[in-house]
């Protein structure tokens, strides 16, 4: 059993930066990855980043060149600075931990981006 707890979100201006981060409590046999999903109002879960034991990342398209996700899969932690933010980045996001059997989520930050 896993418990993730993010911070770091708030209220950004467009064009602004933030940086979330995760930990996880617990312990876990063999994790797949670490990473984060967001969801918008009206719209469905979405991943935007994850992070790979042996370092391999992976992007949604629509945040590929403004977002980086970083982290020590071995420690449990994973942060997402997140630069150049539109409104359309505005939603709840969760810290994500994949294994096979299982996926465990946080329970979410808001990041707001809004003059």
């Amino acid at each position: 059993q896993v418990n993730l707890v993010e911070s770091g979100g708030g209220l950004v201006q467009p064009g602004g930066s933030l940086t979330l981060s995760c930990r996880g409590f617990g312990s876990i046999y063999k994790i797949n990855s670490m990473g984060w999903y967001r969801q918008a109002p009206t719209k469905g879960r979405e991943l935007v980043a994850s992070l790979a034991p042996d370092g391999t990342t992976n992007y949604a398209n629509s945040v590929k060149g403004r977002f980086t996700v970083s982290g020590d899969i071995a420690e449990m932690t994973v942060n997402l600075e997140m630069s150049r933010l539109t409104p359309d980045d505005t939603a709840i996001y969760y810290c994500n931990l994949g294994t096979l059997w299982h996926d465990y989520f946080g329970q979410g930050t808001q990041v707001t981006v809004s003059s």
